[in-house]
């Protein structure tokens, strides 16, 4: 199982992102399992779940779309992970993060428990960035810390100076991470979803 954790501050585009994420590997799977991605949503989001819920172990599931489960999750997620591994076996795994959380504590939990590599992706808007940097710089510098790749989102709604301003602050906090600049309610191209996930 692959793992993915998607983190990035409230309102940046994450619930968006994620459901371009999760048909991208959908439909790239070479996983002979029924659910080829199951995403673990750690907070109210914007996907519409009904009431038809699998309810066991903490976890109640939706099928999202063919080949696509969502849970929304009232446990520990470590434990989560290992169901859903044992009882699902997909081939992708996506970690919905509140806006507060810390990707990488939850990337080290998670590769100790379930043995797998898990990139962060984190989601930046380009609007708010200047009023986020001032009010939590902390919070914002340690999510983009260590991140495998970042996409500044809602490029559309800023100018070039801006975007470009935006950019060279993020390298400098995570000169390693590649930075893709997307408009996610425009859909998020193929390419950037291959370079990232590698398929």
């Amino acid at each position: 199982m692959k793992i993915i954790i998607l983190g990035g501050f409230l309102g940046s585009g994450k619930t968006t992102t994620l459901l371009s994420l999760a048909h991208y590997l959908v439909e790239h799977s070479s996983s002979d399992s029924d659910v080829k991605v199951m995403i673990i949503e750690n907070e109210v989001g914007e996907i519409g779940i009904d009431d038809n819920f699998l309810r066991s172990g903490g976890l109640e599931v939706n099928t999202l779309f063919s080949g696509c489960a969502c849970c929304t999750l009232s446990g520990e997620l470590v434990v989560a992970a290992q169901k859903i591994e044992r009882d699902y076996n997909p081939e992708w795994l996506i970690v919905e993060t509140t806006g507060v959380a810390y990707p990488r504590s939850m990337q080290e939990n998670l590769e100790h428990s379930v043995h797998s590599k898990a990139k962060i992706i984190i989601l930046v808007d380009v609007m708010r960035w200047d009023r986020l940097m001032r009010a939590m710089p902390g919070l914002l510098t340690d999510q983009l810390q260590g991140s495998d790749a970042v996409l500044l989102n809602k490029i559309d709604l800023a100018d070039a100076d801006h975007i470009a301003a935006v950019q060279a602050a993020i390298a400098e906090i995570e000169p390693a991470a590649p930075i893709y600049q997307t408009v996610a309610s425009q859909g998020i191209d193929d390419t950037v979803w291959q370079a990232i996930s590698g398929e």
